[in-house]
């Protein structure tokens, strides 16, 4: 007789999660400081962790990457729907989510050598960006909308692109300040 469970994956402890998502964040850390070919000595000493658990985790540096990315993003994503529910508008929710937003785009261009490589392990990672924070940045901007605190005729994908057009480059050249753009970019969304 089967007890109904065989063959389900096994869900992962709190602790097995929480020492995931530290592993993500000292890995996306690292690379930030020192590129995706960061030794993995170096995040599993950051994580306070062995060399071989960052490997039993993720077998190859593509998968200690693609998880990195995933993790940001939906760090990036669950961070909408708290920031609307905390802040004092709609419009202060939506800038501080486009500036976690700009964040995990400077640590996604870091990534980006990595990202354009022909390793299958990186070819939804782009739609699965997509699919996750287009609807989060549109429950925002209809918030702000509905608040007549910005225009009605902004879309989702369309601020994302051009947010993350003004953050390209930016982490070479000191004297770029993409974050000011955005910011700029935010104000003209106001209603007059």
């Amino acid at each position: 007789m089967h007890s109904g469970s065989e063959g389900a994956p096994a869900r992962k402890r709190s602790d097995a999660r929480r020492n995931a998502a530290t592993l993500l964040d000292a890995a996306a850390a690292a690379f930030v400081e020192s590129g995706v070919d960061v030794p993995v000595r170096s995040i599993a000493a950051r994580a306070g962790v062995g060399v071989g658990t960052i490997y039993r985790h993720f077998p190859t540096r593509a998968d200690l990457i693609v998880a990195v990315y995933r993790h940001q993003v939906e760090a990036c994503a669950e961070a909408g729907p708290s920031l609307l529910a905390s802040s004092d508008s709609a419009y202060a929710a939506l800038g501080r989510w486009v500036d976690l937003f700009v964040d995990f785009l400077v640590t996604k261009h870091g990534l980006a050598a990595a990202l354009q490589s022909d390793d299958a392990a990186f070819e939804s990672l782009h739609a699965y960006f997509i699919e996750r924070l287009v609807p989060v940045c549109d429950e925002l901007l209809r918030a702000a909308v509905a608040a007549a605190e910005i225009r009605a005729d902004v879309d989702a994908y369309q601020l994302l692109r051009g947010v993350g057009n003004l953050c390209v480059g930016a982490e070479n050249d000191p004297r770029y300040d993409a974050r000011r753009l955005v910011e700029l970019l935010l104000a003209g969304l106001r209603r007059s």
